[in-house]
């Protein structure tokens, strides 16, 4: 592996670290910020549910009931530059654990795909799923 992939590779690690932070705080405590944190045309997938463009995605999650995430796992990995125009663009994967409210925590994946803007990250992507044993919702 040459230096410069080595390079971007560790930057992709530096990246997620400080960007989930940052995104996991704004979701749990300073909600009303969260749109800053998505492209204009960023798109978010809840559990199969599509919103696209960020004022939609801020009212979305203004309209979530409170959230406590705990991160467990986390990984990045540079999204080589010819399948994105030259674009300096990581992939962050996360998995963790929610609560909702009084709600009993649940298991959650989510990936984000963000690309540098100026000084800032961006969300491009970000697709977020409860993970429900298979059959919960299945009525016996």
């Amino acid at each position: 592996m040459d230096s410069s992939s080595k390079s971007k590779i560790d930057q992709a690690c530096r990246t997620a670290e400080e960007f989930t932070k940052l995104y996991y705080e704004s979701i749990d405590k300073r909600r009303h910020l969260m749109s800053k944190l998505y492209l204009d045309t960023g798109l978010l997938v809840w559990n199969g549910n599509g919103v696209a463009g960020n004022e939609r995605i801020q009212k979305f999650f203004m309209e979530l009931p409170p959230t406590d995430h705990t991160v467990i796992t986390l990984d990045a990995q540079v999204i080589p530059e010819s399948a994105v125009s030259g674009q300096l663009t990581f992939l962050i994967q996360v998995s963790g654990t929610v609560k909702y409210q009084d709600k009993l925590p649940k298991n959650f994946q989510q990936n984000f795909m963000i690309t540098a803007q100026g000084d800032k990250w961006k969300i491009v992507t970000d697709c977020i799923r409860l993970q429900e044993p298979l059959g919960a919702n299945e009525k016996s």
